[in-house]
């Protein structure tokens, strides 16, 4: 056990007289890094953890968790094997859909755009989808009353609610002349922000009959995506559907078709950890110079300690306290400084973009327009204990040599 004395000497060292102004210096440095490396760590992890989840988020809320396709084109007579999906447990909806690359001109700009056919009950049916509708309504969409495009893809055209953009689409019409490009114009139904730029900029909503027709699939759809109660295991519910609807179909989850893009991110994010990291060796380091000066400055005091019967314990406490006590004080302040910056980043980012007048966090780069972040309580205490270690760690072997030094060495040439 720490006894008062102990602790009273150890506070009484921290606090360097005016010739101790280096040793107090490099310990303030100590502190300081070892504050602001868990700080950053925090930070940088919540965001990672919030750009994962706000990702995964929207590419499930857009795209389904689970895709079933035929194996040789195009899905007729479809309302059997939505029967089936309709019946295994954990299906929450199914969602047939007509997909197709388009190029899509208005006001005189063109660009690729990608066509989804939808019911409208389907596109209220997915909570992102239906509180993503800024304009606009899906009152006549089913009876052919338009498209509805992405708040990107507006701005982009020029296009307003009412406004008509016309579609082109490569599978066009057999003619004696050649294959001619079918064309249509639609007008605009509806604006929608996902938050999400490749989605807001590229994705065409529009009827899931007028898609049939446009696209040549009558009576027939691309796919069907299912919605589960748990993505997470959506494995094992592929192997059911699989089984359940037989060869016939092709049957991919959401890990399989972005298992690249979610790959990087978990690389990304253990690399940031591991260089993060190196932030608070190196103040740890600094705790151990610190107070490896310390001692040689204190070798009188700690000779007389030991004269007046100081054991070489006591005195190995009380540096490992002044030691570890750099390390506590830096990871509190560090944890509280991390978690309050995370918790306002957005602000803090549209504060710091207004005060330089530059775009810190492009939606085109980064996919997202806002900065997310989302700590993860277990993560915060790991870097806490991690802080923590090292701190104790770096304490020992200063306290060790202070607790080894001899006082009839020290004291006999004074």
């Amino acid at each position: 056990m720490i006894s008062a004395i102990e602790r009273l000497i150890a506070f009484r060292y921290l606090r360097a007289r005016r010739q101790e102004g280096f040793i107090s210096v490099v310990t303030w440095f100590s502190l300081l890094g070892i504050m602001l490396g868990v700080a950053t760590l925090i930070i940088v992890m919540s965001v990672m953890n919030g750009f994962r989840a706000e990702l995964l988020g929207r590419v499930l809320g857009l795209n389904g968790h689970i895709e079933v396709s035929g194996q040789f084109g195009a899905m007729k007579d479809f309302d059997k094997p939505i029967a089936v999906l309709k019946g295994l447990d954990g299906v929450v909806s199914v969602t047939p859909l007509v997909e197709g690359q388009v190029m899509a001109t208005a006001n005189g700009v063109a660009a690729g755009a990608l066509v989804r056919g939808i019911r409208a009950k389907d596109f209220l049916g997915r909570p992102l989808l239906a509180d993503s509708l800024l304009q606009g309504s899906l009152e006549k969409f089913d009876k052919g009353g338009g498209i509805i495009v992405g708040s990107r893809f507006a701005r982009r055209y020029g296009l307003r609610v009412g406004d008509k953009i016309k579609l082109i689409s490569p599978n066009g019409t057999s003619t004696p002349f050649g294959t001619l490009p079918r064309t249509k114009t639609y007008p605009v139904a509806g604006i929608f922000e996902i938050g999400m730029s490749e989605y807001d900029a590229t994705f065409v909503f529009m009827p899931l009959s007028d898609a049939q027709i446009f696209f040549k699939k009558i009576d027939a759809v691309s796919k069907l995506e299912v919605m589960m109660t748990d993505p997470d295991r959506v494995r094992e519910a592929s192997f059911e559907i699989g089984n359940a609807l037989g060869a016939q179909y092709r049957v991919r989850d959401w890990q399989q078709a972005n298992s690249s893009f979610f790959t990087a991110l978990k690389v990304e994010r253990n690399v940031m950890f591991l260089i993060l990291t190196l932030i608070i060796l190196v103040a740890a380091f600094n705790i151990i110079s610190s107070q490896v000066m310390l001692v040689q400055d204190k070798g009188k005091g700690i000779a007389i300690l030991r004269t007046m019967g100081a054991t070489r314990g006591l005195v190995l406490r009380i540096f490992f306290i002044t030691g570890a006590s750099v390390g506590v004080i830096g990871t509190i302040f560090g944890a509280i400084l991390g978690i309050a910056f995370a918790k306002n980043i957005e602000t803090i980012r549209q504060g710091i973009q207004k005060l330089v007048g530059t775009d810190l966090f492009q939606a085109e780069i980064y996919f997202l327009s806002q900065l997310p972040a989302k700590i993860d309580p277990s993560e915060v205490v790991m870097v806490i204990l991690m802080a923590l270690i090292l701190s104790f760690l770096a304490s020992i072997y200063p306290a060790w040599k202070a607790a080894r030094l001899d006082p009839v060495e020290v004291l006999r040439y004074e």
